[in-house]
């Protein structure tokens, strides 16, 4: 009911709906196989992942993202990038 109400997608249209609590080490997954509910969870020994804090941030994840997911990746690699104010230039 989480996801049909909060983001008003449909629960059985072969998709895989993952959720984290507080505890960023581990994740749980809801897939619907035409028979019933699969869920699954899944707990990371070392480190944690970033995850979104509301609606605004969730997103589709591609098969690759998602597979490094599993492995104990992160699906959304964070960006260093730096950028450099006018006049700080040296």
């Amino acid at each position: 009911m989480v996801v049909a109400e909060n983001f008003g997608l449909d629960l059985y249209n072969n998709s895989l709906f993952l959720f984290c609590g507080s505890r960023n080490d581990r994740f749980k997954a809801l897939y619907w196989d035409d028979e019933g509910f699969i869920l699954l969870y899944k707990r990371y020994e070392n480190g944690s992942l970033r995850w979104p804090k509301n609606k605004s941030e969730v997103k589709e994840l591609k098969p690759e993202q998602l597979n490094a997911l599993f492995t104990g990746l992160s699906p959304f690699p964070e960006r260093r990038i730096h950028t450099i104010k006018p006049g700080n230039l040296y």
